[in-house]
């Protein structure tokens, strides 16, 4: 025999699902922007907020909180004009297409709408800027950064999921040896160091990289490799 529930446990019950759903928006704004979190107070151009969703879709997925201003605010916004702005930078200024799903919340007079984008499973992921060119960004902190070459070459195998073979010579021991004697080396400088060409050291890069044996680091200014 199924419980029977009355009118007021009923309403108990749906206040508590929404008090709960409110502490999860919240808590969202607290924790502040990072990899998996940014906030954009509105969205006026498809083709900037598809650098975010590209972003995203090339890291582990994130949340996309739109009608909140960068220092934590709420401002709201007009669901439908946004949703539509995210439907046309996902679907026409990503390549391949970004998926999102979304949640609107009513906060007093004010809708945030909870934009979820999943980590993408045919990466790279490219977003077309106002030129119509199409670009790799990656998420870094708190914000979308354009990739290198070696990071998209990385992509692309994470998603073949290719095995990388590495032939040990005098240039991956000689790279080796110097970061376990120094923090970190950039493209240039192994080129340098080893006396090779940038595209050899690229491609030496990107198997180390994809193996496992480094790490690559990308900063707004630099990229740089330190052993894993």
């Amino acid at each position: 025999m199924k419980p029977q529930i009355n009118s007021s446990t009923k309403v108990q019950l749906l206040m508590f699902v929404w008090r709960m759903s409110l502490h999860h928006i919240f808590q969202l704004i607290a924790k502040g922007e990072g990899e998996t979190l940014d906030f954009k107070k509105t969205i006026s151009s498809a083709s900037k907020i598809a650098k975010t969703l590209a972003a995203f879709s090339n890291h582990k997925g994130g949340t996309l909180l739109v009608g909140v201003n960068d220092n934590g605010t709420i401002s709201g916004v007009r669901s439908e004009d946004e949703k539509y702005m995210l439907e046309l930078a996902g679907a026409f200024f990503c390549k391949p297409e970004v998926k999102i799903d979304w949640v609107e919340w009513e906060l007093g007079d004010k809708t945030i709408i909870e934009a979820i984008i999943q980590e993408g499973t045919n990466k790279p992921y490219h977003a077309k800027d106002e030129d119509g060119k199409w670009w790799v960004h990656i998420r870094v902190k708190d914000k979308s950064l354009l990739a290198s070459k070696i990071v998209v070459d990385v992509l692309k195998r994470t998603t073949q999921q290719k095995n990388t073979l590495i032939k040990y010579s005098k240039h991956e021991e000689g790279l080796l040896h110097y970061l376990g004697q120094n923090e970190k080396i950039t493209l240039k400088q192994t080129c340098k160091l080893l006396n090779i060409s940038k595209w050899r050291a690229q491609r030496m890069l990107i198997n180390l990289v994809s193996s496992g044996v480094i790490r690559n680091h990308t900063t707004e200014k630099e990229e740089y490799f330190t052993l894993s």
